[in-house]
């Protein structure tokens, strides 16, 4: 071949030796890179929803006990006691003791009179009964007021509680001292920039920002909230500055307030950007050695190449077709070699745990009859799955080693009940019944243990699909029949109650590649493989279906001499 040949091939080879091993790594890469993030983004979330959750609970649980405390001065004191300055003075003592969030205590009639304070403001003898607060209280018992300025022009909120008693009706109420409550709900530290403020339904502050807000302030950000009908949501959103922010919050107080933990998207999810920072200088790094070696081997490719065009063309090609074929037979036998190790550790395995369960059942350590028989069904389970893993791979080697099958004469009887147990979890599982139905007769055929069993598992299998499938409310039932028919042929049936197949489609159903399962459920080799199956042994395989009423397939095998 010429000079032009070789560069163009040098091209070929070298473009290819770059891009696909780039593609697939940066593929790789990014995968893990979108994976990594993605987990990052929702444990940041989740444990975002809940410090969220936990803070809501504390505020809450605060603003409970102080009603609590206001319940019960207002219940073991009379109207004539709390109207007493003084008295009261020593109430607001005892409250205060309890916590430190009372600022002051008012008592007022039913016409809105404040009949007697004990605080810092000369409220005493203002008349209340146009204020909402007020009517709330006297309308539904008790009341947790927004922050407001009200008569004495500061912001606060009050808890309010109505008394009865003698034929009078009373209000105590307290203010609650904002700073203490705005100690409690800024008191989150979440990286650097996380911060908790409260809203109300209107958008109003009720606590200060420590990133800019004070009380009573309008949220500029607050109208751009999604809607959401989740207790606690959680979301990205520029605030006015034009600032990326995680924002999660949860309403409170009978959805009247909001509790906003907020943190800056950049650092919240500073992670992800240090991930980025090292993904980039792996793939630098990366492309940088992929590339270097690329052009090594396809000098050397290349080559070789011109040495073996120029010495044997022909042979060359006769024998890149045999080594081809050579090496699927070797890499199919050193697969089965290499599951063939694991398969012998897992067998020692299996047999040290027997022993040491074996030695604790005769030294008295385990006492639970019922356990023990799970565990060793279990174990006889894995003993047996580790047999058939085994005989899989011995058939692989045989394939590999072009040797003969080994057909032995079959015992249908003795089968059964293994293949059964095979799908007996999974059948209960799904709440399917399979009902055996064998004949008490031994039925002997003449084949492969394995393609019996994988006849079966594959019908079997199909069955509780199609039961699954099926929209009618029924109880899932699959009956697998034997018998001998008089023309020297032995019969399986096996019929389910399932959605059952369409008169169209029953044409196709033996055809290869056919399925109706979803894309990822099968691949519509199973029947074409079974069918063949039987038809190697001599035998037959025929089904009959109603749609929405079930189907039966029916095997006829010749009855071993």
């Amino acid at each position: 071949m010429d000079q032009e040949h070789y560069s163009t091939m040098r091209k070929i080879i070298l473009i290819s030796m770059i891009l696909v091993p780039v593609a697939t790594f940066i593929s790789i890469l990014g995968i893990g890179y979108l994976s990594f993030t993605r987990t990052i983004e929702k444990r940041t979330v989740a444990n975002l929803k809940g410090i969220v959750k936990a803070h809501r609970h504390m505020i809450e649980s605060f603003l409970s006990e102080r009603k609590s405390d206001l319940d019960f001065a207002a219940n073991t004191h009379s109207f004539e006691e709390l109207k007493n300055q003084d008295f009261l003075g020593i109430v607001l003592e005892r409250l205060q003791r309890k916590s430190v969030a009372f600022s002051d205590l008012g008592i007022f009639d039913a016409s809105g009179l404040h009949v007697a304070y004990q605080g810092p403001y000369k409220l005493t003898g203002k008349i209340y009964r146009d204020e909402e607060w007020f009517k709330t209280v006297l309308k539904n018992g008790y009341y947790i007021s927004d922050v407001f300025s009200g008569f004495r022009n500061a912001p606060h909120f009050i808890i309010g509680v109505v008394r009865h008693g003698n034929g009078r009706t009373w209000v105590v109420r307290a203010t609650i001292d904002t700073f203490i409550f705005n100690h409690l709900v800024e008191s989150i530290r979440i990286g650097k920039t996380g911060e908790a403020y409260i809203l109300n339904a209107a958008g109003i502050l009720q606590t200060e920002r420590r990133s800019g807000g004070g009380l009573l302030e309008k949220s500029g950000d607050s109208q751009n909230y999604p809607e959401s009908r989740e207790d606690i949501q959680s979301f990205i959103l520029k605030d006015v500055a034009g600032i990326e922010y995680l924002y999660t919050t949860a309403w409170m107080k009978n959805n009247k307030w909001r509790l906003v933990v907020r943190q800056e998207k950049a650092d919240a999810f500073s992670t992800i950007r240090t991930a980025t920072y090292i993904s980039i200088l792996i793939i630098i790094t990366g492309g940088a050695l992929i590339v270097g070696i690329a052009f090594y081997l396809t000098d050397r490719i290349i080559h070789r190449m011109e040495l073996l065009d120029s010495e044997k063309k022909q042979l060359n090609q006769q024998l890149i077709g045999a080594s081809r074929l050579a090496e699927l037979g070797e890499m199919a036998a050193g697969f089965a070699h290499e599951i063939n190790n694991p398969l012998q550790i897992i067998k020692s395995e299996h047999s040290l745990i027997k022993m040491i369960l074996s030695e604790s059942v005769e030294a008295g350590k385990y006492d639970d009859p019922a356990g023990l028989t799970e565990i060793n069904d279990s174990m006889d389970q894995i003993e047996l799955q580790i047999g058939r893993c085994a005989a899989i791979t011995q058939a692989i080697l045989k394939f590999g080693r072009q040797s003969d099958p080994c057909p032995r004469d079959i015992n249908l009887n003795e089968l059964m009940p293994e293949i059964l147990k095979m799908v007996e979890k999974k059948a209960g599982v799904q709440n399917i019944s399979i009902v055996p139905d064998f004949a008490e007769i031994p039925l002997v055929i003449h084949g492969e243990p394995s393609e019996i069993q994988q006849i079966l598992l594959n019908l079997l299998n199909n069955a509780m699909y199609a039961i699954q499938e099926n929209p009618l409310p029924h109880e899932g039932r699959i009956t697998i029949k034997t018998e001998r028919v008089s023309d020297g042929f032995v019969k399986i049936e096996v019929q389910d109650n399932g959605v059952g197949i369409s008169t169209e489609n029953l044409k196709k159903i033996f055809s290869p590649f056919f399925t109706t399962k979803p894309v990822g459920k099968g691949t519509g080799l199973g029947l074409s493989v079974c069918y063949g199956i039987i038809q190697n042994m001599g035998g037959s395989m025929e089904v009959e279906s109603d749609s929405h009423m079930g189907t039966k397939f029916t095997i006829r095998l010749p009855e071993a001499a």
